[in-house]
C-alpha cells in the first residue's frame, strides 16, 4: 500500500473555480474524491510585493500514478501562472477506503 495513494492540495480563488476543478479530476477519474474548504486567508510574495488573498483549498484523495494527469489537468485548467501543487504520501488508512479509491479511479 505503500506510496500507492496521495493527497494532492491545491488552492483556488474563488469557491466556483474550485468546484470546477474538482468535478474536472472526478469526471476524469483521477481522482476519487475532492474536498473543498470553506475560505483561508493566504498571505504569501508574488513578484517582489506581499500579498493576501483569499482563497479556498482542495484536498484530491488519488492513486499516485495518476499524479502526473492530475498535474496536467491541474496546470491546464488553473487560473494561477503558478499554482499551489502538493502531493503527499498517504500510507496508512481504512483498507476500505482506499479499495473505494482504486474502484472509483478505474477509467
Amino acid at each position: 500500500m505503500q506510496n500507492e495513494f496521495l493527497l494532492v492540495i491545491t488552492t483556488s480563488p474563488s469557491q466556483e473555480q474550485a468546484k470546477t476543478l474538482a468535478h474536472e479530476l472526478v469526471k476524469a477519474k483521477l481522482a476519487a474524491c475532492v474536498q473543498i474548504s470553506q475560505a483561508v486567508t493566504s498571505v504569501y510574495e508574488w513578484q517582489g510585493q506581499v500579498c493576501e488573498e483569499q482563497e479556498f483549498t482542495l484536498h484530491i484523495k488519488c492513486l499516485a500514478q495518476n499524479y502526473v494527469a492530475i498535474e496536467q489537468l491541474l496546470s491546464k485548467l488553473h487560473p494561477y501562472d503558478v499554482p499551489e501543487l502538493i502531493a503527499l504520501p498517504v500510507t496508512q488508512g481504512l483498507p476500505a477506503y482506499f479499495d473505494w479509491i482504486k474502484e472509483t479511479t478505474q477509467p
